[in-house]
């Protein structure tokens, strides 16, 4: 698409009489020549069409391009292509996309946009420098400052300092970036940031901008914490509020990290798991790549309002994160490895626990994205265990990658793991040493769901999600009362175990009994795959008709569903905050209805 946008803009171009391309010039000063002309391509009245070729007119390559221009107020640029074209106020910029930018001596390239408005552009400029055919500046960009140094510390303030950047034509000014998003723009090499919330984590680097308006590389980070005690605890109540955000869910769900916000969710949660990270190989390693970092957002779609550029170091979600907690400073964020689907590769990650451990701080502090993540996540269905596939690692594999992670890691960073829920008699949690393993976490995620469903494809029917035990229950053991009795009884404490909800329901068809026990002749239909749906469309397709074991029951039709409800979750927070438990999480955040009412069930019943 973008290249026949390219061929028309340049026919339109080369289509007119010369003297109607408008050249506008300023001075020149340096380095390679190049010119940058504008035509006027239609006009229809109300609105016209317009193009710019940049030209290569020196001996030596061009490697990238910028034109510079400014409209008459009431004249603007609605559509643009085969360029990234942005604007402050009246005054417009035009970058190269990533396959443009470079022009060998004597080629050109234009870029097309329909604007609004009667206006011509002036005061062109290319590359900071004339757009006439004199010369493009070789003006580099600032160096990075010093690594700031944080003073004055105290529950809602702190004073950072750090050395000037140099620039051959001088520093104009410093962005002062908190938890990666941008809080001042000073002149001087120090700034007070005050505001903050107390006893609280935040990330801050520099960023310099030279007197050509050009940034430089972004310092190293120095991470400050707040004084005062109301940050120790994770939440208003001292409950984690954790749920997780799917990788994937970008796609055919369309739900994406703003949706925290328009759904209120944001400011109800303390803790977002980002999963998964896959493991191959015995190390962690990203798994979609541009999801995580390289999808661009629109204004409109971003938690910023502020639309990503094509150059920018980091996109995706993980900038979209980014920009979260700097909305958000309390919600920390862990990556997530393993799940489901990628825990196969935790078998050869045993072999070699610190090995394992040092791949994934790697990825975790990766430079680009290091202020974005505060700790790790393990999610390992399941050591020693079938899952998937089966494992054979041993019952101290667990705790030997536990330990590793934490030696790793060290006490500034979370480690914590998702667990089985299976409480039965010589289960899955027998099958691993998680008692030994939780003296070097922060807490267990125990997915106390996933007990029941139509993979017995004929039933019994049986709430996937059962808080206790209950007469006719297809197996024993398979609650979450027991499953955290049994980890208490291993010695984990109370603190460090968070009941785990669903924001989903598990169902069957050909059910004619209402009551659970009921027989079935398979999966229920589901949007995405048979026999689980999202709770956000099973409140409205089938409503709960009964209760069992502290969690809803819905028969309709010849379906039979069971799903946590916003009363359910109550009785569920009430349960946990009487065994002491840290708090709740829960799987997954797009499962919830737009204004997030699960999740606000859960921070209401944990305060």
């Amino acid at each position: 698409m973008r290249f026949r946008h390219r061929a028309a803009a340049l026919l339109a171009t080369l289509s007119l009489p010369l003297a109607t391309l408008v050249g506008l010039a300023g001075e020149a000063q340096a380095a390679t020549s190049a010119t940058a002309v504008f035509a006027k391509t239609s006009d229809w009245g109300t609105g016209f069409g317009g193009s710019w070729t940049v030209k290569n007119t020196g001996t030596s390559t061009l490697d990238s391009w910028t034109v510079e221009w400014d409209f008459p107020s009431g004249t603007k640029v609605t559509s643009a292509w085969d360029a990234t074209v942005t604007n402050s106020g009246d005054h417009w910029t035009a970058k190269n996309t990533g396959w443009n930018g470079t022009l060998a001596p004597g080629a050109s390239v234009s870029f097309g946009f329909n604007g609004s408005g009667p206006g011509s552009p002036s005061n062109c400029r290319l590359n900071g420098g004339s757009c006439d055919g004199g010369s493009v500046p070789g003006d580099a960009a600032p160096s990075a400052p010093g690594t700031p140094t944080a003073s004055d510390i105290t529950d809602t303030s702190v004073k950072l300092s750090w050395s000037a950047a140099t620039d051959d034509k001088g520093i104009k000014n410093y962005d002062v970036l908190r938890d990666g998003a941008k809080v001042a723009t000073v002149t001087g090499t120090t700034y007070t940031n005050t505001g903050l919330s107390k006893g609280t984590d935040y990330s801050y680097t520099v960023q310099a901008r030279d007197t050509a308006d050009q940034t430089g590389p972004v310092s190293g980070a120095v991470k400050v914490r707040t004084t005062g005690d109301g940050g120790n605890e994770p939440g208003p109540s001292g409950k984690v509020n954790l749920g997780y955000f799917t990788e994937w869910g970008v796609y055919g769900r369309n739900y994406h990290v703003k949706n925290l916000v328009t759904s209120g969710s944001a400011s109800k949660i303390t803790h977002i798991n980002y999963a998964f990270g896959n493991v191959k190989n015995g190390q962690c390693t990203v798994d979609d790549t541009f999801a995580a970092y390289e999808k661009s957002y629109t204004a409109d779609q971003s938690v910023s309002g502020t639309a990503d550029t094509w150059d920018q170091p980091l996109r995706g979600n993980f900038n979209q994160l980014r920009q979260l907690k700097a909305k958000y400073p309390n919600i920390k964020v862990l990556y997530s490895f393993g799940g489901w689907t990628y825990s196969g590769g935790f078998g050869q990650a045993a072999q070699n626990p610190a090995a394992f451990a040092k791949s994934c701080k790697a990825v975790v502090e990766d430079p680009r994205w290091a202020d974005v993540f505060d700790g790790i996540d393990i999610d390992w269905e399941y050591p020693n265990a079938c899952g998937l596939t089966c494992d054979t690692s041993g019952a101290a594999a667990f705790k030997n990658l536990s330990q590793a992670l934490r030696s790793e890691f060290g006490k500034d960073y979370l480690v914590t793991a998702a667990i089985t829920g299976d409480g039965s008699s010589g289960g899955k949690l027998d099958a691993a040493d998680y008692g030994g393993a939780a003296q070097y976490l922060d807490w267990y995620n125990v997915m106390t769901y996933d007990y029941f469903g139509a993979w017995a494809t004929t039933g019994p029917t049986a709430p996937h999600s059962p808080l206790t035990s209950y007469s006719g229950i297809p197996a024993a053991g398979f609650n979450s009362a027991d499953a955290i009795a049994k980890l208490k009884a291993k010695g984990v404490p109370s603190a460090k175990l968070l009941l785990g909800i669903g924001f989903y329901g598990r169902g069957w068809t050909g059910v004619t009994q209402s009551a659970p026990g009921g027989t079935a002749t398979g999966a229920a239909p589901g949007t995405y795959e048979a026999g689980i749906e999202d709770y956000k469309v099973l409140k409205n397709s089938c409503p709960a008709t009964g209760t069992v074991a502290g969690t809803a029951y819905a028969h309709c039709g010849n379906q039979w569903w069971s799903y946590d409800t916003p009363s359910t979750i109550a009785g569920k927070m009430t349960w946990a905050k009487n065994q002491g438990l840290g708090g709740a999480f829960f799987w997954e955040f797009s499962g919830d209805s737009s204004n997030g009412e699960l999740v606000g069930a859960i921070s209401n019943g944990l305060k």
